[in-house]
Protein backbone atom coordinates (compact mmCIF):
# COMPACT_ATOMS: atom_id res chain seq x y z
CA UNK A 1 0.00 0.00 0.00
CA UNK A 2 0.85 3.60 -0.04
CA UNK A 3 1.62 4.61 3.36
CA UNK A 4 2.33 8.21 4.90
CA UNK A 5 3.91 7.90 8.22
CA UNK A 6 3.44 10.03 10.73
CA UNK A 7 5.49 9.44 14.66
CA UNK A 8 7.95 11.19 16.65
CA UNK A 9 9.44 9.39 19.96
CA UNK A 10 11.61 6.03 19.61
CA UNK A 11 8.51 4.01 20.08
CA UNK A 12 7.39 4.49 16.58
CA UNK A 13 10.58 3.82 14.97
CA UNK A 14 10.02 -0.09 15.03
CA UNK A 15 6.45 0.68 13.18
CA UNK A 16 7.99 2.62 10.62
CA UNK A 17 10.65 0.29 10.08
CA UNK A 18 8.36 -3.31 10.01
CA UNK A 19 6.48 -0.52 7.33
CA UNK A 20 9.64 -0.67 4.79
CA UNK A 21 10.62 -4.40 5.20
CA UNK A 22 6.95 -5.15 4.84
CA UNK A 23 6.97 -3.29 1.24
CA UNK A 24 4.65 -0.91 1.73
CA UNK A 25 5.50 2.14 -0.08
CA UNK A 26 6.50 5.53 2.14
CA UNK A 27 4.87 8.21 0.68
CA UNK A 28 6.15 10.43 3.40
CA UNK A 29 7.04 10.68 6.79
CA UNK A 30 5.36 13.46 9.02
CA UNK A 31 6.99 14.08 12.75
CA UNK A 32 7.63 16.50 15.13
CA UNK A 33 9.99 19.59 14.14
CA UNK A 34 13.40 19.65 15.49
CA UNK A 35 13.38 20.65 18.99
CA UNK A 36 16.47 21.83 21.32
CA UNK A 37 17.92 19.71 23.27
CA UNK A 38 20.94 18.84 25.26
CA UNK A 39 23.28 21.37 27.56
CA UNK A 40 23.88 23.22 24.52
CA UNK A 41 20.03 23.35 23.15
CA UNK A 42 20.77 22.29 19.82
CA UNK A 43 17.91 21.44 17.59
CA UNK A 44 17.89 17.99 17.60
CA UNK A 45 15.78 15.88 15.02
CA UNK A 46 13.03 13.40 16.67
CA UNK A 47 13.78 9.53 16.30
CA UNK A 48 11.63 8.95 13.42
CA UNK A 49 12.93 11.84 11.76
CA UNK A 50 16.91 10.61 12.12
CA UNK A 51 15.97 7.26 11.19
CA UNK A 52 14.20 8.08 8.24
CA UNK A 53 16.71 10.00 6.81
CA UNK A 54 19.14 7.24 6.96
CA UNK A 55 16.47 5.05 5.11
CA UNK A 56 16.33 7.88 2.32
CA UNK A 57 12.80 8.44 3.09
CA UNK A 58 11.02 11.62 2.41
CA UNK A 59 10.64 13.73 5.81
CA UNK A 60 8.26 16.52 6.98
CA UNK A 61 7.75 18.17 9.73
CA UNK A 62 5.13 21.32 9.76
CA UNK A 63 4.37 22.74 12.93
CA UNK A 64 0.85 21.93 12.67
CA UNK A 65 -1.83 21.28 9.77
CA UNK A 66 -3.65 24.66 10.31
CA UNK A 67 -2.18 26.21 6.93
CA UNK A 68 -4.12 25.08 3.66
CA UNK A 69 -0.54 24.68 1.92
CA UNK A 70 0.16 21.95 4.84
CA UNK A 71 -2.74 20.29 3.98
CA UNK A 72 -2.83 20.12 0.38
CA UNK A 73 0.73 18.51 0.56
CA UNK A 74 -0.71 15.97 2.34
CA UNK A 75 -3.45 15.20 0.30
CA UNK A 76 -0.85 15.63 -3.14
CA UNK A 77 0.75 12.54 -1.48
CA UNK A 78 -2.08 9.95 -2.97
CA UNK A 79 -1.88 7.66 -0.18
CA UNK A 80 -4.12 4.85 0.52
CA UNK A 81 -3.59 4.92 4.39
CA UNK A 82 -1.87 6.67 6.87
CA UNK A 83 -0.54 5.12 9.97
CA UNK A 84 -0.19 7.35 12.81
CA UNK A 85 1.84 6.05 15.81
CA UNK A 86 2.48 8.78 18.76
CA UNK A 87 2.47 11.68 16.54
CA UNK A 88 2.21 14.49 18.75
CA UNK A 89 -0.26 16.49 17.36
CA UNK A 90 -4.27 16.48 16.98
CA UNK A 91 -5.24 15.58 13.24
CA UNK A 92 -7.61 18.07 11.67
CA UNK A 93 -10.56 16.55 10.08
CA UNK A 94 -9.40 17.58 6.20
CA UNK A 95 -6.12 15.21 7.18
CA UNK A 96 -7.97 12.35 8.69
CA UNK A 97 -10.36 12.11 5.55
CA UNK A 98 -7.22 12.07 2.60
CA UNK A 99 -5.91 9.36 2.73
CA UNK A 100 -7.97 6.94 1.03
CA UNK A 101 -8.49 4.05 3.63
CA UNK A 102 -8.03 6.97 6.15
CA UNK A 103 -5.62 7.21 9.09
CA UNK A 104 -4.88 4.44 11.56
CA UNK A 105 -3.48 4.77 14.95
CA UNK A 106 -1.01 2.37 16.63
CA UNK A 107 -2.59 2.67 20.62
CA UNK A 108 -0.29 1.12 23.04
CA UNK A 109 -3.35 0.16 25.55
CA UNK A 110 -6.57 -1.82 25.52
CA UNK A 111 -9.21 0.91 24.62
CA UNK A 112 -11.00 2.09 25.61
CA UNK A 113 -9.20 2.00 28.60
CA UNK A 114 -5.99 4.53 28.73
CA UNK A 115 -7.00 7.03 26.64
CA UNK A 116 -4.19 10.41 25.59
CA UNK A 117 -1.12 10.36 26.31
CA UNK A 118 0.54 8.38 28.81
CA UNK A 119 -1.18 4.79 28.31
CA UNK A 120 2.22 2.97 29.24
CA UNK A 121 2.84 4.46 32.41
CA UNK A 122 -0.67 4.62 33.48
CA UNK A 123 -1.23 1.10 33.38
CA UNK A 124 1.77 0.21 35.59
CA UNK A 125 1.31 2.67 38.01
CA UNK A 126 -2.62 1.60 38.03
CA UNK A 127 -1.33 -1.76 38.76
CA UNK A 128 -3.47 -3.37 35.52
CA UNK A 129 -2.26 -6.91 35.19
CA UNK A 130 -2.67 -6.56 31.11
CA UNK A 131 -1.96 -4.04 28.31
CA UNK A 132 -1.93 -4.44 24.71
CA UNK A 133 -1.96 -2.69 21.67
CA UNK A 134 -4.65 -1.84 19.50
CA UNK A 135 -5.21 -0.56 15.97
CA UNK A 136 -7.72 1.91 15.92
CA UNK A 137 -9.52 3.77 12.48
CA UNK A 138 -8.95 7.66 13.70
CA UNK A 139 -12.19 10.03 14.08
CA UNK A 140 -11.82 13.41 15.32
CA UNK A 141 -12.24 12.48 19.50
CA UNK A 142 -8.83 11.56 21.48
CA UNK A 143 -8.73 7.80 20.56
CA UNK A 144 -12.12 7.00 20.55
CA UNK A 145 -12.42 5.57 16.96
CA UNK A 146 -13.19 1.94 16.58
CA UNK A 147 -10.71 -0.95 17.15
CA UNK A 148 -9.63 -3.14 13.58
CA UNK A 149 -7.17 -5.45 15.67
CA UNK A 150 -6.23 -5.58 19.37
CA UNK A 151 -3.03 -7.87 21.15
CA UNK A 152 -3.20 -8.13 24.51
CA UNK A 153 0.00 -8.57 27.08
CA UNK A 154 0.73 -9.87 30.68
CA UNK A 155 2.48 -7.00 32.42
CA UNK A 156 5.36 -8.22 34.33
CA UNK A 157 5.56 -7.91 38.57
CA UNK A 158 8.89 -6.21 38.02
CA UNK A 159 8.64 -4.62 34.45
CA UNK A 160 9.04 -1.14 34.43
CA UNK A 161 7.49 1.76 31.85
CA UNK A 162 10.80 1.09 30.08
CA UNK A 163 10.64 -2.44 29.21
CA UNK A 164 6.91 -2.35 28.25
CA UNK A 165 7.33 0.49 26.17
CA UNK A 166 9.78 -1.47 23.53
CA UNK A 167 7.77 -4.95 23.57
CA UNK A 168 4.74 -3.08 22.84
CA UNK A 169 6.62 -0.88 19.83
CA UNK A 170 7.46 -4.46 18.48
CA UNK A 171 3.68 -5.66 18.92
CA UNK A 172 2.39 -2.84 17.34
CA UNK A 173 4.86 -3.22 14.47
CA UNK A 174 4.03 -6.56 13.95
CA UNK A 175 0.05 -5.76 14.11
CA UNK A 176 -0.41 -3.03 11.94
CA UNK A 177 1.62 -5.05 9.20
CA UNK A 178 -0.87 -7.35 10.01
CA UNK A 179 -3.86 -5.09 9.51
CA UNK A 180 -2.74 -3.90 6.62
CA UNK A 181 -2.21 -6.67 4.75
CA UNK A 182 -6.01 -7.82 5.29
CA UNK A 183 -7.94 -4.39 5.53
CA UNK A 184 -10.81 -5.44 3.42
CA UNK A 185 -11.77 -7.95 5.72
CA UNK A 186 -10.97 -6.21 9.09
CA UNK A 187 -14.45 -5.17 11.05
CA UNK A 188 -14.14 -1.77 12.71
CA UNK A 189 -15.97 -2.19 16.47
CA UNK A 190 -16.77 0.74 18.10
CA UNK A 191 -15.67 0.85 21.65
CA UNK A 192 -17.86 0.55 24.85
CA UNK A 193 -19.01 2.80 26.25
CA UNK A 194 -18.07 1.51 29.99
CA UNK A 195 -14.76 1.12 30.79
CA UNK A 196 -12.95 4.48 29.71
CA UNK A 197 -10.39 5.98 31.31
CA UNK A 198 -7.78 8.68 30.69
CA UNK A 199 -3.60 8.38 30.97
CA UNK A 200 -2.84 12.00 31.33
CA UNK A 201 0.65 13.07 30.80
CA UNK A 202 2.99 12.40 33.27
CA UNK A 203 3.70 15.58 35.37
CA UNK A 204 6.96 16.16 37.53
CA UNK A 205 5.07 16.30 41.03
CA UNK A 206 4.17 12.73 40.73
CA UNK A 207 7.68 11.65 40.73
CA UNK A 208 9.29 11.91 44.30
CA UNK A 209 8.29 9.23 46.47
CA UNK A 210 5.90 9.45 49.61
CA UNK A 211 7.09 6.19 51.63
CA UNK A 212 3.72 6.60 54.24
CA UNK A 213 2.31 4.90 50.94
CA UNK A 214 1.94 1.23 50.74
CA UNK A 215 4.39 -1.06 49.09
CA UNK A 216 2.26 -1.54 46.70
CA UNK A 217 1.64 1.83 45.89
CA UNK A 218 5.43 2.68 46.00
CA UNK A 219 6.48 0.08 43.37
CA UNK A 220 3.97 0.44 41.08
CA UNK A 221 5.59 3.89 41.00
CA UNK A 222 8.77 3.13 40.96
CA UNK A 223 8.13 0.66 37.84
CA UNK A 224 5.80 3.16 36.16
CA UNK A 225 8.11 6.22 35.89
CA UNK A 226 11.20 4.01 34.78
CA UNK A 227 13.14 5.66 33.12
CA UNK A 228 11.56 8.94 33.04
CA UNK A 229 10.86 10.99 34.57
CA UNK A 230 12.14 8.14 37.68
CA UNK A 231 10.73 8.01 40.70
CA UNK A 232 13.56 9.42 43.41
CA UNK A 233 14.33 9.92 46.91
CA UNK A 234 16.63 11.76 49.50
CA UNK A 235 19.42 9.41 50.46
CA UNK A 236 21.41 11.39 53.27
CA UNK A 237 20.81 14.44 51.43
CA UNK A 238 21.73 13.02 47.72
CA UNK A 239 18.42 13.10 45.36
CA UNK A 240 18.63 9.59 44.03
CA UNK A 241 16.65 8.05 41.08
CA UNK A 242 14.88 4.76 41.64
CA UNK A 243 14.50 2.67 38.62
CA UNK A 244 13.65 -0.31 39.86
CA UNK A 245 12.04 -2.19 42.36
CA UNK A 246 10.15 -5.27 43.75
CA UNK A 247 8.23 -6.17 46.57
CA UNK A 248 10.22 -7.50 49.75
CA UNK A 249 9.67 -8.84 53.37
CA UNK A 250 10.06 -6.45 56.55
CA UNK A 251 8.62 -4.07 58.55
CA UNK A 252 9.66 -0.41 59.95
CA UNK A 253 9.04 3.03 60.15
CA UNK A 254 8.63 4.76 56.59
CA UNK A 255 11.71 5.48 54.68
CA UNK A 256 13.64 2.61 56.88
CA UNK A 257 16.36 0.93 54.98
CA UNK A 258 15.97 -2.33 56.62
CA UNK A 259 19.02 -4.70 55.36
CA UNK A 260 22.08 -4.57 53.06
CA UNK A 261 20.23 -5.35 50.26
CA UNK A 262 18.39 -2.00 50.21
CA UNK A 263 14.92 -3.33 51.35
CA UNK A 264 13.26 -0.24 52.51
CA UNK A 265 10.34 0.39 54.57
CA UNK A 266 6.63 1.96 53.49
CA UNK A 267 4.08 2.65 54.82
CA UNK A 268 2.71 -1.11 54.96
CA UNK A 269 5.44 -3.94 53.60
CA UNK A 270 8.29 -2.71 52.05
CA UNK A 271 9.89 -2.42 48.97
CA UNK A 272 13.37 -3.62 47.43
CA UNK A 273 15.48 -1.49 45.23
CA UNK A 274 16.93 -2.69 42.51
CA UNK A 275 18.31 -0.25 40.20
CA UNK A 276 19.40 3.68 40.81
CA UNK A 277 20.96 6.52 39.46
CA UNK A 278 22.66 9.30 41.51
CA UNK A 279 22.62 12.63 39.61
CA UNK A 280 25.04 13.32 36.73
CA UNK A 281 25.90 9.16 36.81
CA UNK A 282 24.33 6.36 34.57
CA UNK A 283 21.73 3.80 36.19
CA UNK A 284 23.21 1.43 37.92
CA UNK A 285 22.20 -2.08 39.12
CA UNK A 286 22.17 -2.15 43.04
CA UNK A 287 25.17 -3.89 43.99
CA UNK A 288 26.88 -1.89 42.19
CA UNK A 289 25.17 1.35 43.56
CA UNK A 290 26.28 0.23 47.65
CA UNK A 291 29.85 -0.24 46.41
CA UNK A 292 30.08 3.50 45.48
CA UNK A 293 27.25 5.07 48.00
CA UNK A 294 26.83 3.95 51.67
CA UNK A 295 23.34 3.31 52.84
CA UNK A 296 23.50 1.58 56.54
CA UNK A 297 20.80 -0.50 57.65
CA UNK A 298 18.70 2.12 59.70
CA UNK A 299 19.05 5.00 57.64
CA UNK A 300 15.78 7.18 56.63
CA UNK A 301 15.34 7.96 53.28
CA UNK A 302 13.39 10.92 51.87
CA UNK A 303 14.63 13.30 54.58
CA UNK A 304 16.16 16.19 53.33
Amino acid sequence: MRVIFMGTPVFSVPVLEALVAAGHDIAAVYTQPPRPAGRGKKERPSAVHARAAEMGLDVRHPLNFKGEADRAEFAALGADVAVVVAYGLILPQAVLDAPRRGCLNIHASLLPRWRGAAPIHRAIMAGDAATGVCIMQMEAGLDTGPVLLRKQTRIGVEETTGALHDRLSAMGAALICDALGRLDTLVAVPQPEEGVTYAAKIDKHEARVDWTRSAVQVDRQIRGLSPFPGAWTDMNGTRVKLLGSRLAGGRGAPGEVLDDALSVACGTGAVRLLRLQRAGRGAQDQAEFLRGMAVPRGMILGEG
